[in-house]
């Protein structure tokens, strides 16, 4: 699958542990390396900054995603190669969705699971087939695995679902993981003309 833009989805603060700032970086300058454009929210602050500048010191494309009332508090990226303000965090999803060939998940809290949640939602819907990477810096997300394996064992969550989230521990190994996934075939419950 060739991935020409990543929707980054990540935290607006940087948290307590320094790595994940770093991570963030390496993130945004390997997917530049690589000819890989950035969405993401659009923000100059926390984790979310630290993808945009990595990408832009790389010399790579990167497209913000702001609703008006966050560019209004002055957290909106100055240096971004696109920044598109949007009415509703509903519409930024859309958008983040539209632009992307698949995502990427980083730290982040509670906009990072609500974004993470509902994109796996549309993948097991049949509304799309995108890979959707998780990157468990710092064993950050392994109780959330966890919870999807509990769901899965108590048959709560199909199996299936299971593989349509990607996780690695390495950016190289889960981009590579992406790169070569192959959505599961399921039962498509909404087809996206009546979405």
């Amino acid at each position: 699958m060739h991935l020409k833009n990543i929707t980054v989805f990540c935290g607006a603060n940087s948290g307590a542990n320094p790595e994940f700032t770093l991570i963030a970086r390496k993130v945004g300058s390997l997917l530049a390396g690589r000819g890989i454009g950035v969405v993401y929210g659009g923000a100059k602050i926390g984790i979310m900054g630290a993808v945009a500048d990595g990408a832009l010191a790389r010399g790579g494309r990167v497209t913000g995603i702001l609703p008006h009332f966050l560019s209004a508090r002055e957290i909106a990226h100055d240096g971004l190669t696109e920044l598109v303000v949007v009415d509703s965090m509903h519409e930024r999803k859309l958008k983040m969705y539209a632009m992307s060939d698949g995502f990427l998940v980083l730290p982040g809290g509670f906009g990072t699971m609500d974004e993470l949640f509902e994109t796996l939602t549309w993948a097991q819907l049949g509304l799309h087939q995108k890979p959707i990477g998780i990157l468990n810096t710092g064993h950050y997300y392994d109780e959330l695995i966890a919870l999807v394996e509990r769901m899965a064992a108590e048959m709560i969550l199909k199996d299936i679902y299971r593989s349509m989230m990607i996780v690695g521990d390495e950016i190289e190994e889960l981009l590579s993981k992406m790169e070569n996934y192959r959505a599961p075939q399921v039962e498509k419950w909404i087809t996206p003309d009546k979405t």
